[in-house]
């Protein structure tokens, strides 16, 4: 076959198989909100990329490793849905590294940050003292939430997919005791029937399944 248009049949390939993959495992992955995220559009990237011009991958075999890709791909997108810890292990948790004017070092630690680096996020945001900041949260894609001590809590997502998200808890000062309570009060008998539960002006709103 001509060399020219083995690569052209396999850019088309990996044109469609981007596409489905995207539509199959969610937009979201355009817009990368964790780690795994960007690491799948990395490795998908270099799959199509470092087979198009490799003469010696016929191209079932680029169709077959883009098949396994997708199912990988799959399977770590159902985990992360349905198991909490699991989804803290491959993404990470949001972490609170300023909680009422004072640093936590230990979890700065964790997420990888100096004290040049929380200094530098906190100018960048146009604040230039710890003390000033009620709240502020490192999400799982490294991006700095900041609550100062004049503003109103944000929205958290306490239940997402029906899974409790512990570490929002103690980000709001809550324990899965006061989850339950509220979830009664709404009529609501678990947890798993709750799409999206958010901590709003501190109260929990909850948008079920039915």
């Amino acid at each position: 076959m001509n060399p020219f248009i083995l690569v052209t049949i396999k850019l088309l390939i990996g044109f469609f198989a981007m596409v489905i993959i995207i539509n199959i495992s969610g937009k979201g992955n355009l817009a990368p909100s964790s780690a795994s995220d960007q690491i799948v559009n990395y490795v998908l990237g270099g799959i199509i990329g470092g087979v198009i011009y490799n003469d010696s991958i016929k191209i079932p075999n680029f169709i077959a490793i883009l098949c396994i890709w997708c199912f990988l791909v799959l399977a770590m997108k159902w985990v992360k849905k349905h198991n909490v810890r699991a989804k803290q292990l491959i993404d990470g948790k949001a972490l609170t590294i300023i909680n009422d004017g004072k640093i936590v070092i230990e979890n700065c630690k964790k997420a990888g940050l100096s004290a040049h680096d929380v200094a530098f996020k906190l100018r960048t945001n146009g604040i230039y003292s710890s003390k000033t900041v009620k709240r502020a949260v490192v999400e799982q894609n490294g991006q700095l939430i900041i609550i100062q001590s004049d503003e109103e809590d944000p929205k958290f997502p306490v239940i997402t997919d029906g899974q409790v998200q512990h570490d929002i808890l103690k980000v709001i000062g809550k324990d899965e005791k006061w989850l339950l309570d509220e979830l009664k009060k709404q009529n609501v008998e678990k947890c798993s029937e709750v799409f999206l539960g958010e901590y709003v002006d501190h109260a929990l709103i909850l948008n079920t399944y039915e």
